[in-house]
């Protein structure tokens, strides 16, 4: 486990929501996490379409049906979840090391006003 996710509760894995204590192996990086199923479906995938130009993507989401669709949204935000809890432990590291807030906004592309009304609160 990372130390950005180091003590979060219930992680999951973010592709096919199955939760930690359900597989052998979960990696977590910046608000994201794979089990190693996803690893060797992911690795599989890579393998078989290697050198030919293909977009997974399209054929997934335009061939599930609404109720599909409608059962991955809880996935995605608890995916964004996880990403916003994993944004606000790095803000809280830049500003414990002293980093203003000028240079946290820029890094994420806002204003240090919008940096500071966002995170200022976990100071």
């Amino acid at each position: 486990m990372s130390a950005a996710t180091a003590g979060h509760e219930g992680l999951s894995c973010s592709f096919c929501g199955t939760s930690e204590a359900e597989v052998d192996k979960l990696v977590t990086g910046p608000g994201v996490c794979i089990c190693n199923k996803c690893v060797d479906l992911a690795t599989s995938i890579v393998a078989e379409y290697r050198g030919k130009p293909v977009d997974l993507r399209l054929p997934l989401r335009g061939g599930m049906t609404d109720e599909q669709v409608l059962g991955h949204l809880p996935r995605v935000a608890a995916v964004a979840d996880q990403v916003e809890a994993d944004l606000r432990l790095w803000v809280r590291e830049l500003r414990r090391r002293g980093v203003t807030w000028v240079r946290i906004g820029e890094a994420l592309g806002i204003t240090r006003q919008s940096a500071w009304e966002r995170f200022s609160g976990e100071e």
